[in-house]
């Protein structure tokens, strides 16, 4: 993966591969705590840290056990360094926003287990990234992330003001309207590719 610079990294990983839209990694905190632009701004940096976090020590931590010859522990070692960044965020927020702490609720814990947090660290170390190069991917994904977290939530903060039919409220209209989102990043396809 030399070729691609570090902007196309980055570009591509907020658009044309974004990991809600187009990967659909990551939709628990995708559909739970978009409802609000107040959950979804907090939530989409909290997991954009631990992106970047997961990203720095699973680099690492590729390069020890790959030393090492111990290419089997890669799972379980990534998931214990992204529950330990998650830890470090939730005791931050407790201690400097208890309000946001209990507005995200289960949600905030949940990031140990999203699954665009460890995408970001597999898809890295199967690409081969190089340091920078793993950097600009977990920014890309963080920023990827939290665009479609805001996208949804000021959609559909806009659709609760407005009179819908009954059956198109809750879960089939965050489904329709993920699906809307989706099909609007596909657009995006030919961007960072070159030509």
């Amino acid at each position: 993966m030399e070729h691609e610079t570090l902007g196309q990294i980055f570009i591509i990983t907020v658009l044309s591969s974004n990991l809600v839209l187009a990967m659909f990694l990551g939709l628990c905190p995708f559909l739970g705590v978009s409802g609000k632009l107040e959950t979804a701004v907090p939530m989409g940096i909290a997991t954009s840290f631990v992106m970047l976090v997961a990203s720095l020590c699973s680099y690492a931590l590729n390069e020890l056990l790959t030393h090492f010859d111990l290419e089997f522990l890669r799972l379980i070692a990534y998931i214990a360094v992204i529950a330990s960044a998650v830890q470090l965020v939730e005791m931050f927020m407790k201690k400097f926003s208890p309000a946001l702490f209990r507005a995200l609720g289960i949600f905030l814990p949940l990031i140990t287990t999203n699954c665009a947090v460890l995408g970001i660290a597999l898809f890295q170390t199967a690409r081969g990234y190089d340091l920078a190069q793993s950097v600009a991917f977990s920014l890309g994904g963080g920023v990827g992330f939290s665009l479609a977290l805001i996208l949804m939530a000021g959609v559909r903060e806009r659709l609760n003001l407005s009179n819908l039919p009954s059956v198109m409220h809750g879960t089939a209209l965050s489904l329709m309207l993920a699906g809307l989102l989706s099909l609007a990043f596909m657009g995006f396809g030919g961007i960072g590719v070159a030509r």
